[in-house]
């Protein structure tokens, strides 16, 4: 089944069926200025610690900027995860940024994890349960609540001045966050498809997601 979200829709990205569970999938068809779903947090950004995980893929190559995951507040990027002109992976708070080079992403589908801790600065990439090298980014920095969380685009002011050749262009789904590092283990039962505790941030299965312009969701009955 398909719904064309075309304008404002509120749903939440799991539902129940007679066969088992449904899970909505995004598909952003094209590259453009105005797309982009907005996820609603179960409790405020005010972090010191996270770990955020998603499915997606992407067509896009070449020496093209590709925003995977933005937080924004009034004045600043509070979280953004791209992927680099080079191909790298990479995510910011609130300035420069930690990169990660790792396999690039592709049409096939890619279980991707971002996990970062203040007290010790340890930043980290898992891509399908593998783990990417430790790197030392941002000890001390606390992130900061009272933004949104978008997908689809790069707001550079507080949910607006989207630049298309930064959209995201594929499918996304199944986006999780906890206000805490997960352990390696659990994230390898992730991508696995094993149960795990359910995000405290952002659950995949109740999120409130609210849509705007042309965004695709597909329902996908596992």
């Amino acid at each position: 089944m398909r719904l064309s979200a075309i304008g404002f829709l509120i749903a939440t990205s799991m539902v129940m069926t007679i066969g088992g569970v449904t899970i909505k999938s995004l598909v952003f068809p094209a590259e453009t200025s105005n797309s982009y779903v907005e996820l609603v947090p179960q409790k405020p950004l005010n972090m010191r610690a996270f770990t955020l995980c998603m499915r997606l893929a992407t067509e896009l190559t070449g020496e093209r900027e590709i925003i995977l995951f933005a937080y924004r507040t009034g004045d600043y990027d509070e979280l953004n995860v791209w992927r680099e002109l080079d191909g790298r992976l990479s995510f910011y708070l609130s300035g420069a940024a930690v990169m990660f080079k790792v396999p690039e992403l592709s049409a096939l589908h890619t279980h991707l994890c971002v996990t970062w801790d203040s007290s010790s600065g340890a930043a980290d990439v898992y891509m399908d349960g593998k783990k990417s090298v430790t790197k030392i980014y941002k000890k001390g920095h606390t992130i900061r609540p009272g933004g949104k969380v978008i997908l689809g685009q790069d707001p550079d002011s507080y949910l607006g001045d989207f630049e298309s050749k930064q959209s995201f262009v594929g499918e996304i789904f199944d986006v999780n966050m906890w206000d805490y590092v997960l352990p390696e283990n659990t994230v390898r039962d992730l991508v696995s498809g094993k149960r795990v505790p359910r995000g405290n941030v952002f659950d995949w299965e109740t999120t409130q997601l609210k849509m705007n312009g042309n965004v695709e969701v597909i329902n996908h009955e596992l």
